[in-house]
């Protein structure tokens, strides 16, 4: 699906006064060739109020039909729009090979957005009448102060020369001076000539915001990229000024230019020349999201801005402010991440107190509400996936699932495990075992993706544009070991696949249900929610966790057996738990699997198998194991007690220090042994045989 994308909203990201000539010309081709009227260009064209002429555009469109150079569409202008800040709301995929009906994501707030251009309040600038020399004085050494360390060399201009078409450009200055050199000179001076030498009162004077080397002036002479340069010559004063706070830049000096500009020096800390070049682009692109218009010459870490405490064409350079906005760089990228997080705010409880919000409504009663995460868990050939086909249909036609009642509605089964012929069969299978007229199939919706899944972050985007305006009450997706993203041993990895469930309930507004297996090894011993394989998040992520533990039938009695409701040669038995979030623990449910539906133990037969279930071995397990480490424990005690009576001679006692020293543990540890096992008495420190009958 394409997307037609209205130029004019992009040309408010392009700065036509920092464009070059090239550049405008190639806007305006583009324009022409995507159809646009002349008037667009022009009115684009006038925000450069230096280089606007009247009538210019008007003769370029005319000879924009006879162009026959290279061919210049819209995607010149979209280009130029990202460069400087703009990004698209819409995402538009291919997704043929997946055969499911396209639906356009929904529109997301811009990221970083911190500043309504339209609505920007300008920040008072007072720009003073006089600069007396104090100020100058003070100026400059609070710059230097907060900057740089007393060691560093610090580089400075106060001369020019004149290039080939007449203008000023400023010399290489001087950059063999210690911070601490040029306070020193400060402090014992009258005339700030004295240390910095004569300064052009029309050109005004430059400093370098980096330390350098003392050997020169170029990136490489740099030798800690601390600061960056951030100005604009084409915004009101105050509009600079106030995006330049309300971005909270981690500003170490805000310096007026005596011109037109504010100079903000921005902390970037960076460890090497390539993360500073990504710490400055990405503020540059911040600062152009947010109405700055960066001077993009200013990006290498040598650049010279203007030096505080000197006059510039009858207008002082001065110091505005220094160490505003946030601590750091690491302070502010996580703030301005944040800004546009869609996270909602804090609420108040007694606001709510007596208005509390209505519950999400039961999706299965007494066990998952709508809206809420399901996981079914249990071994292979439970019956899972037919266990999740009856859900569907369940849902489908409202009817209870395993004696639970469900809310009838839209249901989309995802299968990613059987190929699409097995998988239709199977659901007209299990309608015709429950003796179920297809009454309401036209709520079930599957979507086959053997050999076409994707994994989880991948797919989510998908599933979600496709199933936007379907109304589903559920999602069920089957099996999520297809779709795993990452380790699923790993938590950090887990808990971020399962977000994305959680994407697919909230943008979809609907439940959703998905099955996983159990780990390896015997499950005896172990409680329902530490069976999943992998990470303990499964267990922990969903509202409602329901588990398959098979029932062992083979220790039964015989006479019992025969009294069995159903042909068990055909059957398996299970009994299905639940960790519920929202509702009270029910009580276990057992249930026979009879290919290809789960059957309710209505009788109650199956709860004879309790006692031979595996929970119950594991726990026997236990018993006997501890038990074990009961009696090694008393062996030990016996032991050492003969070993220390015979040192005392066999007069029928052992002093209680001296056993603990033979077990090599302490005294305290000794006489909790006896509580446990109370074959010996304390008698003034020393152990004494029980008679226990």
């Amino acid at each position: 699906m394409e997307s037609k994308i209205d130029l004019r909203e992009l040309l408010e990201y392009i700065d036509p006064s920092q464009c070059s000539y090239d550049e405008w010309l190639n806007v305006g081709l583009a324009l022409h060739q995507e159809g646009y009227p002349m008037f667009v260009w022009e009115e684009w064209s006038a925000d450069d109020g230096e280089r606007f002429h009247e009538g210019e555009c008007a003769a370029k469109w005319e000879s924009f039909g006879r162009y026959t150079g290279k061919l210049v569409t819209g995607a010149t202008i979209t280009q130029m729009a990202k460069e400087n800040g703009w990004t698209s709301k819409h995402k538009f995929e291919n997704n043929e090979a997946l055969s499911f009906d396209s639906m356009v994501l929904a529109t997301t707030p811009e990221q970083y957005q911190v500043v309504d251009k339209n609505w920007i309040e300008e920040s008072d600038v007072h720009i003073p009448k006089s600069y007396p020399l104090e100020q100058r004085k003070q100026d400059i050494v609070t710059y230097l102060t907060t900057l740089f360390e007393p060691e560093e060399y610090v580089g400075y201009v106060v001369n020019t020369f004149a290039l080939p078409d007449g203008k000023q450009s400023p010399t290489m200055g001087n950059y063999s001076r210690t911070v601490q050199q040029i306070l020193d000179g400060i402090n014992g001076t009258t005339q700030l000539e004295n240390v910095f030498g004569s300064f052009n009162k029309e050109m005004g004077a430059w400093i370098r915001f980096n330390p350098i080397d003392g050997k020169g002036v170029k990136n490489d002479n740099v030798t800690a990229f601390r600061y960056m340069l951030l100005e604009s010559d084409n915004m009101s004063l105050g509009k600079q000024k106030a995006i330049l706070e309300q971005l909270e830049l981690p500003i170490a000096a805000m310096v007026f230019s005596g011109g037109k500009s504010i100079h903000a020096i921005v902390k970037v800390d960076a460890y090497s020349y390539e993360e500073y070049r990504k710490r400055v682009d990405f503020i540059y692109s911040i600062a152009q999201k947010n109405g700055f218009k960066p001077d993009k010459k200013n990006r290498n870490p040598s650049r010279l801005s203007r030096m505080p405490g000197v006059m510039r064409g009858g207008n002082p350079q001065f110091l505005m402010a220094t160490n505003i906005g946030k601590e750091n760089y690491k302070e502010w990228e996580e703030w301005i991440a944040s800004v546009n997080d869609d996270l909602p705010e804090p609420e108040e409880l007694d606001a709510l107190w007596d208005n509390m919000p209505d519950l999400a409504p039961p999706l299965i009663e007494g066990i998952l509400r709508e809206g809420h995460k399901m996981l079914i868990a249990g071994p292979s050939k439970a019956g899972k996936s037919f266990a999740l086909i009856q859900l569907c249909i369940s849902i489908a036609e409202g009817k209870p699932w395993f004696g639970f009642d469900c809310t009838q509605g839209k249901v989309l089964y995802v299968n990613l495990e059987l190929d699409r012929a097995s998988c239709l069969h199977r659901f007209k299978d299990v309608y015709e075992a429950l003796e179920q007229q297809p009454t309401n199939i036209g709520n079930i919706s599957i979507w086959n993706l053997r050999g076409k899944s994707l994994p989880m972050d991948q797919l989510a985007p998908k599933l979600i544009r496709r199933a936007q305006k379907r109304n589903y009450k559920a999602i069920i997706i089957d099996p999520i070991y297809k779709v795993i993203t990452g380790d699923e041993n790993s938590a950090d990895q887990m808990a971020n696949f399962c977000n994305q469930f959680d994407k697919v309930c909230t943008e979809l507004k609907c439940a959703v249900i998905y099955c996983h297996h159990h780990s390896k090894g015997s499950q005896t011993g172990k409680r329902s929610m530490d069976r999943a394989s992998g990470s303990g998040v499964f267990a922990r992520d969903p509202d409602a966790l329901l588990d398959l533990l098979e029932l062992e039938l083979e220790n039964m009695n015989e006479d019992k057996l025969q009294d069995a409701p159903i042909d068990i040669s055909q059957c398996t038995a299970w009994r299905m738990e639940g960790t519920l979030r929202e509702y009270p623990k029910f009580k276990p449910v057992d249930l026979w699997f009879e290919y290809p539906i789960h059957k309710v133990d209505t009788n109650g037969f199956l709860a004879m198998a309790q006692f031979d279930s595996p929970q119950s071995k594991g726990l026997d397990k236990m018993n006997k194991r501890k038990q074990a480490v009961k009696e090694k424990k008393k062996e030990q005690l016996v032991d050492a007690f003969n070993i220390a009576a015979a040192e005392n001679g066999f007069n029928g006692k052992a002093d209680i220090k001296r056993v603990a020293e033979i077990m090599q543990i302490s005294e305290k540890t000794v006489r909790r042994y006896l509580k446990e096992t109370p074959i010996f008495k304390v008698e003034l420190g020393e152990l004494i045989p029980v008679d226990l009958g």
